[in-house]
């Protein structure tokens, strides 16, 4: 008797009963969109999507950070349907299918890992991405559309914070990078006494252009620190907003709203809160 393939059974446990139910969120959409289907999605077009698209992708990201697996679920679902929903309207364009969209991700997942489907032999973490680029290079000379400059398919849709990490990282894969953190330290406190210098002298333009220099800077310090800014950020929301709903709570005890306080009253709480 064959030994069980545990990668197979990790597939089977994915998928479950996956095409029947997948055929079906396939079949309420093609409903949805038909001529006697719902007035409101009738009218949809891909850009009237697309901010719908993006808002789902958050709030996966939000349910994975409260780490809440039955609302992952739902938020997964929610942008699952975002993904039949665009290739719903491809299809009646005639421009590709779903199954041309599933077929393309497959095709292309075994093209860019060939330590994992082809001959290639065990690589490390750093050889893959040298891999993978070398492989999206080939791909786009391919389909005759050779990426001109290191940076040019990087999405100008993406999120600022975003966008700004992953231009840096495509910037120092050609060796456009500093060596170590302390350079970047002293880019951050020259780019602050910038930022000084225009608050006192520049228009508020010029002090947005320093503060954006800042931002950028911050950036490339997370990344040369091992740390995702987006998360960072989050985290640091997330942080704000406990403490000052400890402020608004202790308030109320005493029987003032945070409009009502002073803000030594409202301080004193806030370090308060630093200790909770």
């Amino acid at each position: 008797m064959s030994r069980p393939d545990p990668d197979r059974a990790a597939s089977d446990r994915l998928v479950h009963d996956g095409g029947a139910t997948f055929e079906r969120l396939i079949e309420i959409m093609a409903r949805l969109r038909a001529p006697d289907g719902c007035p409101w999605d009738l009218e949809q077009t891909f850009a009237t999507i697309a901010p719908y698209t993006v808002e789902e992708a958050y709030e996966v990201a939000d349910a994975i950070e409260r780490e809440d697996m039955a609302e992952l679920r739902g938020e997964l679902g929610d942008l699952l349907l975002q993904v039949v929903y665009h290739s719903q309207l491809a299809a009646e364009d005639g421009a590709f299918t779903l199954d041309d969209v599933i077929r393309g991700i497959s095709d292309k997942m075994v093209r860019r890992h060939p330590h994992v489907f082809g001959d290639a032999q065990d690589r490390s973490a750093e050889e893959q991405v040298a891999d993978w680029e070398r492989i999206k290079a080939a791909e786009r000379a391919e389909r005759g559309t050779v990426k001109r400059r290191t940076l040019d398919d990087v999405a100008r849709t993406l999120p600022a914070l975003t966008r700004a990490l992953k231009l840096q990282n495509r910037a120092a894969r050609v060796g456009f990078d500093w060596p170590d953190v302390a350079q970047v330290l002293d880019k951050v406190a020259e780019e602050t006494a910038e930022l000084v210098s225009a608050r006192e002298t520049e228009t508020k333009a010029r002090q947005a252009e320093e503060y954006g220099d800042l931002m950028f800077v911050m950036v490339n310090l997370g990344r040369h620190l091992g740390i995702v800014p987006e998360e960072a950020l989050r985290a640091a929301n997330s942080k704000f907003e406990a403490r000052f709903n400890y402020i608004e709570d202790q308030l109320e005890i005493e029987g003032k709203s945070p409009s009502e306080a002073t803000l030594d009253e409202m301080e004193a709480h806030w370090q308060a809160a630093k200790s909770v």
